[in-house]
């Protein structure tokens, strides 16, 4: 709502304003002169996401806030208050804010149309070049925003797809360590039948070929779910012709006795000692079949860690080092291999050997994989492929990461690069991965370029090789 308010005091307040008091004397006039004293209430927009901003504002009184939404909900960026300078500002290129400028107090703003730029421009050099400063201040924070946002967003994407990753050993490792502690009370008990059977060493000696036969798989081979369920039966079959516990039959069936070992075993026992003879072989086979699952799923988490820990570089000093890529690749597809799953997708890797270094930050281009990777996946259909390569070109090393999907529409292709453009639904992107992608690969000396059609897009970055010393 305009405001009718004497010149002379306007002009008198503006050379109180903190950041305006050294202005030139005339400069601040012709501001008083051309611009509109407007009030807003707490709550008020004064500048709407996504509309052309008209003016330029100096807070006279109250504050203003901007809050953008990147798919996890409005969040405060940044504000102004009483005495700073905001809204469309000379020479931006800012066409419309990424998010709702609001007046988050009852505030009091002094605003100058866009139409008065060029003029303003001639009239108000010193106001002027304090509005360029103050353009490349908010655009530095905006991108330090941006960038801080998207990774939260990745964070979360790792933290979701690492979750999955791990909930399958953790279950698998706690599932085995709890059979395995039911599984020591029967072998205790079976070591004392067996104990008190009175057995002589040649005896002893049939048992423990059999219980050795634990540590290896049927004829060194993984059966098929047929032949597994076929051998189990063909163990319990052989039991009940003895009067023996077919319960003894699946730990059995998982090693490499044959039905000719157990024969021979129960030649050399009578009927009470084959019990107990059994009963502590698959009580052995079975506790080392627990073990043997608990220490695959212990080292499966271990080795998902230490993808995580090599992905982010958390044992590394931050800035600029030399980096090999092909590691930070293989760890993109192992925190990405949930997503994959989902979509019933493949992803193969293809390096040429002996690849150079490169200048880089390693946690921020693993950052790059991890967005254009996700994006491949994101844009492949069910049962999709993900091809990621790697080669040597002069004095480059050049990433290509391509997927098999509907590819990107031509009057789209030119936006994809812009800050807040996403083709995802509501919530599901910020339209900041592109763009924050060609910035960091930019800020090491590389680039980054796209190829699309449909059935294949391709997105090949290319990085300097670092130096060898001397």
């Amino acid at each position: 709502m305009p405001l009718a308010i004497d010149r002379d005091d306007l002009l008198a307040q503006l050379q109180t304003l903190p950041n305006l008091a050294g202005l030139p004397r005339e400069e601040l006039a012709w501001l008083v002169e051309h611009g509109v004293v407007q009030s807003r209430g707490a709550g008020d927009l004064v500048a709407p996401k996504g509309r052309p901003v008209e003016n330029l504002f100096v807070i006279l009184e109250g504050h203003i806030g901007v809050r953008v939404d990147r798919g996890a909900g409005p969040r405060r960026v940044m504000g102004w208050g009483k005495g700073e300078v905001t809204g469309m500002l000379p020479y931006s290129r800012m066409r419309a804010p990424p998010g709702d400028n609001v007046a988050e107090e009852p505030s009091v703003l002094l605003a100058i149309d866009v139409g008065h730029f060029p003029e303003m421009v001639y009239r108000c050099p010193t106001f002027t070049a304090y509005t360029v400063h103050l353009m490349l201040d908010r655009a530095r924070n905006f991108n330090a925003s941006d960038l801080q946002d998207e990774k939260m967003l990745s964070l979360g994407r790792l933290a979701a797809g690492l979750a999955h990753e791990l909930n399958n050993p953790a279950s698998a490792a706690a599932r085995g360590a709890r059979l395995l502690l039911e599984g020591l009370g029967e072998a205790d008990s079976a070591a004392r039948a067996l104990g008190a059977a009175g057995l002589t060493e040649a005896q002893h000696t049939r048992i423990d070929a059999i219980r050795n036969a634990c540590y290896r798989k049927p004829m060194g081979d993984v059966l098929s779910a047929l032949e597994q369920a076929s051998r189990e039966d063909d163990i319990a079959e052989w039991l009940r012709r003895r009067g023996q516990s077919e319960r003894h039959a699946a730990p059995l069936a998982d090693t490499a006795v044959t039905l000719e070992d157990l024969d021979v075993l129960a030649e050399g026992l009578p009927q009470p000692a084959l019990d107990a003879a059994l009963r502590w072989v698959a009580a052995g086979c079975n506790i080392f079949s627990l073990a043997t699952d608990v220490e695959n799923a212990a080292s499966r988490i271990h080795e998902l860690v230490a993808a995580i820990k090599r992905f982010t570089y958390m044992d590394s000093r931050s800035g600029p080092e030399a980096v090999d890529v092909e590691p930070g690749l293989r760890d993109t597809v192992r925190v990405l291999a949930a997503a994959a799953k989902a979509k019933g997708a493949s992803i193969s890797l293809a390096f040429e050997p002996g690849l150079p270094k490169v200048r880089a930050s390693g946690a921020e281009l693993n950052q790059v994989w991890l967005n254009l990777v996700d994006n491949a996946l994101d844009a492949i259909p069910q049962s999709g492929h993900v091809q990621i390569e790697a080669r040597h070109e002069h004095d480059r090393v050049v990433v290509s990461v391509s997927d098999d999907g509907g590819g990107i529409p031509e009057d789209v292709l030119p936006r994809i690069w812009d800050p807040f453009f996403t083709t995802k639904p509501p919530g599901q992107g910020t339209g900041l991965g592109l763009d924050l992608t060609r910035r960091l690969v930019r800020g090491y000396g590389g680039d980054i370029g796209v190829e699309s059609r449909p059935g294949r897009t391709e997105f090949r970055v290319s990085l300097e090789i670092e130096e060898a010393p001397g």
